[in-house]
C-alpha cells in the first residue's frame, strides 16, 4: 500500500531481515475469502497500527509482479513461491505521527519515515525496483 500523509510524503519501514534491512512500503497477502479492501486495512493495522483518520483513495486496477532472485528462493517462503503478484492501494493518512505503532504483534519493521518517491526507490531492495517503478506509474496522480 501507498499510504501518504498530509504532505504527500509516503510510508516507508525497515524491514527485521537476517541478511540486511530492507526498505519497502506496507504489504501483505489476502487471506482464504477475504476482500482486497478488507485485506489492505487488515495489514494496514498489523504492518504501521494506523487504525483511523485514513481514507482509501485508490484501488489498483492491475495486478503487479515481482520475482525473487535466486538466492533468496529456497530462504523465503520455503522454497514453495519464486515471487508475488499485488493489488495496490493509495491510502490518504490524516492523523497524526504518534497513531503510527509499528511495535505490534508481530512487528514487520525495526522503523519507519516519511519518504519521497526518490528515496523509497533509492532504498529498496534491487529486486523490487520494477514493481515499485510500475506501481508509482499507476498512483503517482493521487499524491
Amino acid at each position: 500500500m501507498v499510504i501518504i500523509n498530509t504532505k504527500n510524503k509516503i510510508f516507508i519501514g525497515q524491514r527485521f531481515d537476517k541478511d540486511k534491512s530492507a526498505w519497502q512500503m506496507p504489504q501483505g497477502g489476502i487471506d482464504k475469502g477475504e476482500s482486497s479492501v478488507n485485506a489492505v486495512i487488515r495489514e494496514m493495522k498489523e504492518e504501521t497500527g494506523i487504525l483511523k483518520n485514513y481514507e482509501i483513495i485508490y484501488e489498483s486496477n492491475m495486478w503487479h509482479y515481482y520475482n525473487l532472485p535466486k538466492y533468496l528462493n529456497e530462504k523465503l517462503w520455503k522454497g514453495r513461491f519464486i515471487g508475488q503478484k499485488q493489488k495496490w492501494f493509495v491510502i490518504k493518512f490524516t492523523g497524526k505521527d504518534n497513531e503510527i505503532n509499528i511495535k505490534t504483534k508481530k512487528p514487520e519493521f525495526k522503523k519507519w519515515e516519511w519518504s519521497t518517491e526518490v528515496q523509497i526507490m533509492n532504498k529498496i531492495v534491487n529486486f523490487k525496483k520494477k514493481l515499485y517503478k510500475g506501481v508509482f506509474e499507476e498512483t503517482r496522480s493521487y499524491f
